[in-house]
């Protein structure tokens, strides 16, 4: 199983992904404090890998996001597709970062 632990930031919304191989497709539970991700959870519970990690079709977990979040830059889709690279063997389990930060003008 691989899981991804995804704190987004202002929101606080935490949402924890764990996923699990059934033969070619991968099971995803998703427990998150928001209630987007929360109705997002209930329809994204199993997906194809291999369709996951390519823009030649649109993955299924891009167009829940679409569906479903609220806010553009939500970095939960991502997190979800990360993990279930993780766990079909896809990618490492590597931790991925985003460091946000604004200067002052003068």
């Amino acid at each position: 199983m691989a899981k991804a632990e995804i704190f987004p930031g202002n929101c606080g919304f935490n949402t924890t992904v764990d996923t699990q191989m059934n033969g070619k497709m991968c099971t995803i539970s998703i427990q998150s404090e928001c209630a987007a991700i929360q109705r997002m959870a209930q329809e994204l519970t199993e997906v194809n890998p291999y369709q996951e990690i390519s823009f030649r079709k649109m993955p299924r977990t891009l167009e829940m996001g679409v569906k479903y979040c609220t806010h553009t830059a939500c970095p939960v889709p991502s997190g979800i597709i990360k993990a279930i690279e993780v766990e079909a063997g896809l990618a490492l389990p590597t931790d991925v970062t985003i460091k946000l930060s604004k200067t002052r003008q003068e």
